[in-house]
C-alpha cells in the first residue's frame, strides 16, 4: 500500500506561519543588521554653506553702524581734531604724516619698510643692496595717494594706477569690471557714515574681486582715503600707526567695525603725538636759528619737518641751496643739539631731529 501524496495545499500556511515567526522574532537577536538611519552618526563633512545675499550683507553693516553710534562719534571727533590740527599747521605735516602712514602699512602687508628708508627712495631713489624695489615702489604709490590726488570714488582705476600699460595690461577689462562692481556695492551703502563707509569698502575688496594680487595695501590706502572724504585739511584718515589691528579680517560686520575704530582711534592718537614731538621742535628750532642769516636755515627747518631723516644731498635737492652751505647749517644744529648723525660716519650720513 503506497503512502499518502503529502498535502500541498497546506504548505503556503506553513510559510505564511513562518514568516510571522520571523517578524515577531525580537530585534536583539538581529545582531548583525545596521541600526535605523537616525541613530547613525554624521561622518559625512559639511555642504557648502550659501553664500549670504548682497542686501543682506548691506543691512549688516548699516546695523553695525547703528550699533557702534556712540563710539563712531568718538572717532570722528578723533578725525575732527587731527584735521583742524594739518589744516592749521604746514604742509610739511601732512607729508611727514604720509610717510609713516605707509611705511607701518607696508609692515601690515608684508612689505616691511621702515620710514627713513621710505624716506631715502621717495627723495633720491636711494635703495640698499638688500632693499625690494618693487615693495619700494608699493610703498611709495601708497605715500602719493595718502598726500593728495583724487580720490578712489571718483576713478578707482587711475587711483590705482591701473591704467598703466605695464601694469596689468592683460587684466584690463577684468579689473574694470571687479573695480565696476565695487564702485557699486560703495554706491549702495552711501548712506553710512565716511568712516563706516571706509570699513564696508576695505571688506568689501575682496568681495568684488579685487584682492586677487594680494596687495592688501591698496585695500587700505582706498579705505584711508574714504575715512577722510569730508574733512578739510587731513587727506586720509590714519589706519596703522600704531598697530594694524582694525584692519584683520573675520567675524560679522559688528566685530569688524568695532577692530576698526578702535584701530583708528589709536592711529589718531599716535598721529596727534606725532605732530606734537615735531610742532615742539620745530618752535625750539626757530628761537634758536634766529642768529642765523640766509634762507637756508629756514629751508632746512622745512626739510626736518617733512621728512624723517635727511641727508647733505637730499637737503640740497630739497632746497635748492648749496651742498656747503647745508653741511654748515646742519653741523651747527648738531652742535646745538637740534639733530643727530645717525650712521656715525665721516660720509654718506644722515640726519634727524632730536625730538
Amino acid at each position: 500500500m503506497k503512502p499518502p501524496a503529502p498535502a500541498f495545499h497546506d504548505e503556503p500556511d506553513a510559510l505564511f506561519l513562518d514568516a510571522e515567526e520571523v517578524e515577531q522574532s525580537s530585534e536583539e537577536d538581529l545582531w548583525f543588521l545596521p541600526g535605523p538611519m537616525e541613530e547613525e552618526p554624521d561622518y559625512l563633512p559639511p555642504g557648502p554653506r550659501a553664500e549670504p545675499r548682497e542686501a543682506e550683507v548691506l543691512d549688516d553693516w548699516r546695523k553695525a553702524e547703528a550699533g557702534h553710534a556712540a563710539r563712531l562719534a568718538r572717532v570722528a571727533g578723533r578725525v575732527g581734531a587731527l584735521d583742524d590740527r594739518l589744516k592749521r599747521g604746514p604742509d610739511g605735516w601732512r607729508h611727514r604724516l604720509a610717510l609713516f602712514e605707509a611705511a607701518d602699512l607696508s609692515w601690515f602687508a608684508g612689505d616691511r619698510i621702515g620710514p627713513d628708508r621710505l624716506a631715502l627712495w621717495m627723495s633720491m631713489r636711494i635703495s640698499g643692496l638688500q632693499d625690494d624695489i618693487d615693495a619700494l615702489a608699493r610703498v611709495g604709490w601708497a605715500v602719493r595717494r595718502l598726500t593728495g590726488g583724487p580720490g578712489p570714488e571718483v576713478d578707482l582705476s587711475a587711483f590705482l594706477d591701473r591704467r598703466d600699460p605695464e601694469n596689468m595690461a592683460n587684466e584690463a577689462e577684468p579689473f574694470a569690471d571687479r573695480a565696476g562692481g565695487w564702485l557699486d556695492l560703495m554706491a549702495q551703502v552711501a548712506d553710512l557714515h565716511p568712516i563706516a563707509r571706509a570699513c564696508a569698502g576695505y571688506h568689501f575688496w575682496s568681495l568684488a574681486g579685487l584682492g586677487q594680487q594680494g596687495d592688501r595695501m591698496e585695500a587700505a590706502v582706498t579705505a584711508a582715503r574714504i575715512a577722510a572724504s569730508e574733512e578739510r585739511g587731513a587727506v586720509f584718515a590714519p589706519l596703522a600707526m600704531g598697530g594694524a589691528g582694525g584692519l584683520r579680517d573675520g567675524g560679522p560686520p559688528a566685530d569688524r567695525l568695532a577692530r576698526w575704530l578702535d584701530g583708528m582711534e589709536t592711529a589718531c592718537l599716535t598721529a596727534m603725538r606725532h605732530l606734537d614731538d615735531i610742532q615742539a621742535w620745530s618752535a625750539r628750532a626757530e628761537t634758536e636759528m634766529t642768529p642765523l642769516s640766509g634762507k637756508t636755515p629756514r629751508a632746512l627747518r622745512a626739510v626736518l619737518t617733512e621728512w624723517p631723516i635727511v641727508s647733505a644731498p637730499m637737503a640740497e635737492a630739497l632746497t635748492d641751496v648749496s651742498r656747503a652751505a647745508v653741511q654748515r647749517n646742519l653741523a651747527w644744529m648738531q652742535a646745538q643739539g637740534l639733530v643727530r648723525e645717525m650712521t656715525g660716519q665721516g660720509r654718506y650720513r644722515m640726519w634727524r631731529t632730536t625730538n
